[in-house]
């Protein structure tokens, strides 16, 4: 492993940190260093520490532990990340013969340097009860493949021999912290220590110093690895010939509809591309590797204590093929229950059982499969599971791969200070749905966008002006802390339409709101128009909101979950404009068309409905646009927004506000809604 150490960008990292000191800008430093390396550690894992001196409020010089808080990752650590508790109360807790994890978070609290701090990380007392300056820790693949060894002290001693000590495993807490310590004292002159079943720790005088015994014992253990070569895996001889696009596009859907039936919220679907997980999920060895357990036992409360093997065998009949994936489904919650049930009767205290849905599944002729409630938890497993492949692949490469058994992972899955770090805040009110929104560059559609985003929705964003698109996205996904996705597409081309339906699935596993907004206000006087512009009008105004309405309810079907379809609609439809029949009548076909789906599949659940709105500001409206519908009516062209019965103008978040209302409306279907400010003349009758 490449060791990143740069002494001036050490340097700099003390000057851009200057409001700290030294010893925290350089943690934040090493902590980053560490964080950049994915073989280290992942979303969240690992954590690191420096012990200094501050004054307190008196002017009184302390010792304090800095070390990373809960929900702060290492490869974007900043100092307010590292909260500091008082390390002579610390160094003293370890007096005590027992400490409950609960007394144990209290008192870090408690003797916080700043109540407003996050809490410091579970595993702060093992930084505390160590002697050294700095100390890191990591859950390194390479560290993972030599602890999660039958013989792993043996193999630890052969590569390392005294320089790095070995702790049997213990749940983090005070019991770890106390071995950890008493491991160390055994041999002072240890650099770090290996924690079976979890990770490396290092320490030193310096962050430089830590650091580079950091990466010197995880370089160690893979040219250890390295020095055995890489066995082959065999080949299943039952996981098909489909494509693996052509297997998640049958598959997506339909687990997203499985598993809200099961939960009663919504999911997303995510596929990691990898040659080397679709070689392993398509593998004899899968079978029964992926079943021994998680690389590290804290990741059973991302990825659950073993992922679902599927290898799906209709993929061209949907009855069929839902039948075959609810059946697995059901044996895996089956198993997951009797695990439950076994583990809290060996603790023999009553526990709430979780959820029992898989985040994992390991597909035959397609790889790895990741199910959660918001993109970011799908690519926190994905990225998990890629890790641990390689892994068990590794383990087996040089012996076996003995992780920790079950218990040990219920106990960690069960543990109260491990699911707090999954927050128990109220999820937004669309997460994990997903809403394709055409014309969403500007105007109506970005705003509704931009709204839908706010309440949690993942967006599949389309627009025919691409650059325009790309902008509007890139902002959304500043805001946004759900999935936000686009394409450039022609609506009038049902080639693209399909296409994009496609990787809409592919980047999520299905859709669940339609909005299709798109359309051109086309001008002329219905005797002179010429069929060409009639017809183009119609292709871009009625059909293309039939093609992705078709696109959508097909998913729809696939989901069993309902959907709903929300149309651009437009007074027109109601009360054309003089001169204005080329917009007015496709959309008219939009409304009819509304009621139709509304009609024709109201008993799948879905649900269509529509908005009628009035002269807001799009990009449909240019200078010379707005000054000829006013011209027609006899009004200044400012006056032309506010001509209704409010005499206030309407806005594209008005719109965006209505659609939303829509889309949380479960009780209403075939519905025209109005935002206008009022206008009698389009009312419908």
């Amino acid at each position: 492993m490449e060791n990143l150490w740069d002494d001036k960008e050490a340097k700099e990292a003390i000057a851009r940190y200057s409001d700290v000191s030294e010893d925290v800008a350089l943690r934040v430093y090493t902590s980053r260093l560490i964080g950049a390396e994915p073989a280290l550690v992942l979303h969240g894992g690992g954590n690191t520490s420096v012990k200094s001196r501050t004054k307190n409020r008196l002017g009184k010089e302390v010792d304090v532990l800095y070390v990373k808080g809960s929900g702060w990752d290492l490869d974007t650590l900043e100092p307010p990340g590292l909260p500091g508790v008082q390390l002579d109360y610390l160094k003293q807790l370890r007096n005590l013969k027992s400490l409950s994890d609960e007394a144990m978070v209290n008192d870090q609290r408690t003797h916080l340097l700043d109540a407003s701090s996050p809490n410091p990380s579970v595993e702060t007392l093992l930084h505390a009860f160590l002697p050294h300056k700095f100390v890191d820790h990591s859950h390194a693949d390479a560290i993972l493949v030599i602890a999660n060894q039958p013989n792993s002290e043996k193999i630890c001693k052969e590569i390392y021999g005294d320089e790095l000590g070995v702790v049997p495993y213990i749940m983090p807490g005070f019991d770890l912290a106390k071995a950890a310590a008493e491991a160390y004292e055994k041999n002072p002159r240890v650099k770090g220590l290996v924690l079976l079943n979890h990770g490396l720790f290092t320490f030193g005088e310096t962050a430089q110093e830590s650091y580079d015994a950091h990466i010197k014992a995880v370089t160690q253990a893979e040219t250890y690895i390295q020095n055995n070569p890489r066995q082959p895996l065999t080949p299943a001889n039952d996981s098909g010939s489909a494509e693996d696009q052509e297997i998640l596009k049958a598959i997506a859907p339909v687990l997203r509809g499985l598993y809200r039936e099961q939960s009663g919220t919504s999911w997303l679907v995510h596929h990691r591309q990898s040659g080397a997980a679709r070689e392993f999920a398509s593998s004899k060895e899968c079978k029964k590797w992926s079943q021994i357990g998680t690389a590290t036992p804290d990741h059973v409360i991302r990825t659950k204590q073993k992922p679902l093997l599927l290898n799906p065998k209709h993929l061209d009949d949907p009855e069929r093929l839902r039948s075959e994936l609810e059946e697995a489904l059901k044996r895996y919650e089956k198993a997951y229950h009797k695990y439950f049930v076994t583990n809290q009767a060996r603790k023999g205290i009553e526990m709430k059982e979780l959820d029992p849905l898989p985040r994992v599944l390991l597909v035959a002729g397609l790889g790895l499969v990741t199910i959660g409630k918001t993109a970011k938890e799908t690519k926190i497993a994905a990225d998990l599971y890629e890790h641990t492949i390689e892994i068990i692949q590794s383990a087996f490469d040089i012996g076996t791969y003995t992780p920790l058994p079950e218990a040990d992972l219920f106990d960690m899955e069960y543990w109260s200070l491990e699911q707090a770090k999954l927050g128990k805040s109220q999820p937004p009110l669309l997460q994990g749905q997903v809403a394709y929104i055409t014309g969403a560059a500007s105007g109506i559609g970005r705003a509704t966008a931009q709204l839908f985003a706010e309440k949690g929705a993942n967006l599949y964003l389309v627009d025919l002006n691409g650059e325009a698109l790309e902008g509007a996205g890139m902002a959304l996904q500043k805001i946004s802390k759900a999935g936000v996705t686009w394409r450039g597409v022609d609506l009038t081309d049902e080639s693209a339409v399909a296409a994009s339906f496609e990787h809409a699935v592919q980047t999520y596993g299905g859709v669940d709101i339609l909005v299709s907004n798109a359309g051109n206000a086309v001008q002329g006087r219905i005797g002179e128009v010429d069929s060409a512009t009639l017809r183009g009008s119609f292709d871009l105004n009625f059909f293309a909101h039939q093609t992705v309405a078709a696109e959508a309810v097909n998913i729809f079907l696939k989901q069993k979950n309902g959907g709903t379809l929300l149309f651009n609609a437009s007074k027109a439809a109601f009360n054309p404009g003089k001169d204005f029949g080329p917009y007015a009548l496709p959309k008219a076909a939009v409304v009819a068309l509304v009621k139709q789906y509304a009609l024709d599949y109201g008993k799948e659940g879905i649900r269509s409905n529509a908005i009628n709105a009035d002269r807001i500001r799009t990009g449909m409206f240019t200078d010379n646009f707005i000054a000829e519908r006013a011209k027609a009516r006899g009004l200044e062209p400012e006056e032309y927004f506010r001509q209704n019965l409010l005499g206030r103008e309407v806005l594209d978040t008005d719109v965006a506000e209505a659609f939303l209302h829509l889309a949380l409306s479960e009780k209403t279907t075939g519905s025209v809604f109005t935002v206008d400010g009022g206008n009698i003349a389009a009312s419908p009758r």
